[in-house]
């Protein structure tokens, strides 16, 4: 039997490192950022690491299994074969990519800032919002709850991978919400890991939306959705449902742009000018109105597009079909089912969660982590016959 090698590094040359970085931190950090010694962690391992603390969760995030899921989750449009639209893989690097430019100019800490963008949205289901919308109807019939794919996030990386990810991490990705648009975030820097466990609930059963403990987090928060406003804009000329930037309103044009570029470079310096040397992240007033127009005017033009929502009663049958047959299938015990083999006997499940969880909530994790094309397969799988030679390996 072969053993494991695992290479230590001498612990007083990981002190003098973490040492190193405490004291790059203190001086080259603003006095608002946050720091990898106040990093707060349920399980507080001491190990002989070189990394700083958020650095070391970005690469947990990244070695996650549900992280590797990305590669083939949709962001807007679902249904369209066309390698230059956006997916969910690319959104998050652009997520990650203009919140660490936005925390370099303001001296925050970036490595907190990659591992919040990083992981923000791992938990998004098959077909984006409308697929979100569809497990959110089923978890409110059989359980009483919403289904909100920030939540889903942290139940991924916390509890199936157990991950052991900071406080401060985890509340940047709960509390990300990009969908709520305001001018100004400043941070509730007094949680716990209580605090932590409560806003999760209040958030299930009643849509809450509460504010990232650290301006990192703000950060994040705001840069989701400049992420998505200029790229969508982007791909939905791309797919033909803009003909050209004239049809953008003339407010969001004159204040803002209409290139993805354009539309980067204008939020980014407003929100550093506007966030330099305070203890809030803000926008100025007038860009905050142009980027509130030019929200409302992708809403119209693309999320509740008829052409977009064209397929809605096909995934909601789908949705509804594929939680009540895998539900069964654990009721029933059917150890043949690919809710066993391809997720519950996998050996990276953590074993207290499936100890403790229901049926109903695997059957939602379960769904929640498949990609696109996954839960296509087993919808055709389900409901299609299946071809064959022969019959002689079928008794």
């Amino acid at each position: 039997m072969s053993q494991t090698y695992k290479r230590i590094i001498d612990k007083n040359i990981a002190n003098i490192l973490k040492n190193n970085i405490n004291k790059r931190e203190k001086y080259c950090l603003s006095d608002c950022a946050s720091r990898s010694e106040d990093a707060l962690r349920r399980k507080n391992k001491k190990s002989a690491d070189i990394r700083a603390e958020y650095y070391r969760d970005s690469d947990r995030i990244i070695h996650t299994h549900a992280y590797s899921r990305y590669i083939d989750k949709t962001q807007v449009f679902s249904f369209l074969t066309n390698d230059h639209i956006t997916h969910r893989v690319l959104h998050v690097q652009l997520v990650s990519k203009i919140a660490r430019t936005i925390g370099r100019a303001l001296r925050l800490n970036e490595d907190l800032i990659e591992a919040i963008s990083l992981g923000h949205d791992i938990g998004h289901v098959p077909y984006g919002h409308q697929g979100e919308a569809c497990l959110s109807a089923l978890c409110n019939k059989y359980m009483e709850e919403d289904f909100l794919h920030n939540v889903q996030s942290i139940q991924f990386l916390d509890t199936l991978e157990d991950c052991d990810l900071t406080l401060q991490v985890l509340d940047g990705i709960l509390c990300h919400d990009g969908e709520k648009w305001v001018q100004k975030l400043e941070p509730q820097r007094d949680k716990d890991w209580e605090c932590f466990e409560t806003e999760i609930m209040e958030i299930k059963r009643q849509k809450k939306s509460f504010l990232p403990m650290t301006l990192e987090g703000c950060v994040v928060r705001f840069s989701d959705t400049i992420a998505y406003t200029g790229r969508d804009i982007q791909d939905a000329k791309e797919v033909g449902l803009i003909k050209d930037f004239s049809e953008v309103p003339a407010e969001c044009r004159e204040l803002i742009g209409v290139t993805n570029g354009e539309i980067i470079n204008s939020l980014i310096i407003d929100l550093v000018e506007n966030s330099w040397e305070r203890n809030y992240i803000s926008y100025s007033p007038g860009t905050f109105s142009a980027l509130e127009e030019y929200v409302k005017y992708n809403y119209e033009l693309i999320y509740k597009n008829p052409k977009v929502l064209s397929e809605n009663s096909k995934i909601e049958t789908m949705y509804t079909e594929i939680f009540a047959k895998f539900l069964k299938d654990l009721d029933n015990e059917n150890k043949e089912s690919k809710i066993y083999e391809h997720f519950i006997d996998l050996e990276w499940i953590n074993k207290d969660y499936l100890k403790n969880s229901s049926n109903e909530e695997k059957v939602r994790d379960f769904i929640a982590g498949m990609t696109d094309r996954y839960f296509e397969g087993i919808f055709k799988d389900m409901m299609l016959p299946k071809r064959r030679e022969n019959y002689k390996e079928t008794v």
